[in-house]
């Protein structure tokens, strides 16, 4: 992950002088990917200063922390794209984003815009009680869910985070063998069965490829 006072480019320093032409605000959950499109697409005119993921945990803190990072950068960059959903900030990320002039990612959170917001619309009546799990999340399993939740200390707690789950549904942005069987085994931890959907990068790619045509 990018510590949240950098930003990356292809030298590894933020751009000096005259503004860059755009600045992706993420979330750190992201920044593998973001960092593989760069790659792949040659976009050596963005830069990324990314969040630290585990504000999904406090998402009441989110709305703050991005307007703090838009602020705190605007005046180096001709734009600046927030790259975060509503992320359980009820609306307000959009709200302060729309105050602050600034576009960010559609949909409710990662696990529609990877599996793309239409799709995932359309089965969401369908999998209530489905679980999502990303590549991100296939990694850090431990750390981002089995330990905040306390089911490492508290065990007898699982029923009650997760009864009311069916399945699990591995939204996979990588053919990884090895992260696929983290999902499988979190999966079986969680007691619920086991499905992957290859999504690859979804409409991540999309809006980013949109957002580094402007």
């Amino acid at each position: 992950m990018i510590p949240e006072d950098q930003t990356l480019t292809d030298s590894g320093l933020a751009l000096q002088g005259s503004k860059a032409r755009l600045l992706l605000v993420a979330c750190g959950a992201l920044a593998r990917e973001i960092i593989a499109l760069k790659e792949i697409n040659g976009w050596d005119h963005i830069d990324l200063v990314c969040l630290p993921a585990i504000l999904h945990n406090t998402p009441d803190r989110i709305t703050t922390r991005v307007a703090e990072t838009v602020t705190a950068h605007r005046d180096r960059y001709e734009r600046i794209f927030v790259v975060y959903a509503d992320c359980g900030t009820g609306g307000q990320l959009f709200e302060k984003c729309k105050e602050l002039g600034v576009e960010m990612i559609p949909g409710p959170h990662c696990y529609s815009f990877f599996e793309g917001n239409t799709a995932f619309a359309a089965r969401a009546e369908d999998e209530i009680t489905t679980f999502y799990l990303t590549d991100f999340l296939a990694r850090q399993f431990d750390a981002f869910v089995w330990k905040p939740l306390g089911l490492d200390r508290h065990p007898q707690l699982l029923d009650t985070y997760f009864g009311h789950y069916e399945k699990l549904v591995y939204l996979a942005q990588s053919d990884d063998d090895a992260l696929t069987e983290k999902a499988r085994e979190a999966a079986s931890r969680l007691g619920l069965s086991f499905e992957r959907r290859f999504t690859g990068y979804g409409d991540l790619a999309t809006q980013l490829e949109r957002q580094a045509q402007n």
